[in-house]
């Protein structure tokens, strides 16, 4: 009897998970529809800037002698320091949705400390800034709870002061890590490098053809204002794709959790039938063996 009871006390148990997953990923699904829809959007808005700020770059590069002189258009071969800024959830459940950004973080810190390149690190998220505290790696700056709900104004301010630096000539490089929206299944891991921008693409003759008109006087002051939004938007984008996929990957999670308690649930139920049908034989044995005893 007592391991009846253990058996039914284990079947409830797991069927009470069962219940809090199926309803943690209905939660994900409806999140996941009105994330989806803000970064489709939101990504349409940052290609339309891209090419904008491609446009002006490639006219100024083509036309201007000795192309562009912006510090944010040339390519540093030898950097000496720049930042990493990585974007994860503040919450766990998602699957190896988190330890994919953490790992893609560890292989470029690892691939500029060969090149003997200082490194500093920016965090938002909370599993991401838990994860490198536990590991004693230092963190220059660290957000948390804006990764689960992204704001504009608390992005561009983070990613402000990396604008700043590499300005400033304190760091050659900016580099953006998440793991992003593909589709409801599938998360796809982004490695982007901010700042500089490269300019090796630009195509001189298509600029040529191209109906944007800029004042001479005006062209790299505008580019310069330009980089500064496309950099922030870029860091905002960042968070509206890396909530989606969160979402994304929490919901799969879920999915594959409630699926495995199911199964969990059918084994112990059958574990309970045959313990229950044992302890009947036995009893029926212990009479049988009784009024035989007796006679």
């Amino acid at each position: 009897m007592a391991n009846l009871k253990e058996i039914q006390r284990q079947i409830k148990s797991v069927s009470n998970t069962q219940k809090t997953t199926r309803a943690m990923k209905l939660v994900s699904t409806a999140k996941l529809r009105r994330a989806e829809e803000l970064a489709k959007r939101s990504r349409l808005f940052a290609q339309k800037t891209n090419q904008v700020i491609a446009e002006i770059a490639s006219r100024i590069h083509c036309n201007k002698v000795g192309g562009i002189d912006s510090r944010c258009f040339v390519q540093n071969d030898a950097p000496k320091t720049i930042d990493i800024i990585f974007v994860t959830a503040d919450k766990g459940l998602c699957g190896g949705f988190n330890l994919q950004t953490i790992k893609a973080v560890k292989r470029l810190i690892s691939e500029y400390e060969d090149k003997n390149v200082n490194i500093r690190i920016r965090g938002i998220g909370k599993k991401g800034i838990e994860y490198f505290n536990f590991n004693q790696v230092e963190l220059l700056d660290e957000v948390k709870n804006l990764s689960s709900s992204p704001d504009m104004q608390r992005s561009s301010e983070f990613m402000t002061r990396s604008i700043k630096d590499f300005k400033d000539g304190i760091i050659d490089g900016v580099y953006l890590v998440y793991n992003g929206y593909k589709n409801v299944i599938t998360q796809e891991l982004h490695v982007n490098k901010i700042l500089p921008v490269d300019v090796s693409d630009f195509d001189c003759e298509k600029t040529k053809n191209n109906v944007l008109e800029l004042e001479a006087h005006d062209e790299e002051a505008m580019l310069d204002s330009l980089v500064t939004k496309y950099a922030e938007f870029n860091m905002y984008y960042a968070l509206i794709d890396s909530v989606a996929a969160e979402h994304s990957a929490r919901m799969q999670a879920m999915d594959a959790a409630t699926n495995n308690a199911k199964q969990m649930v059918k084994t112990l139920t059958v574990k309970y039938n045959k313990a229950r049908q044992e302890s009947i034989t036995t009893e029926l044995i212990e009479i049988i063996s009784g009024v035989e005893s007796m006679k």
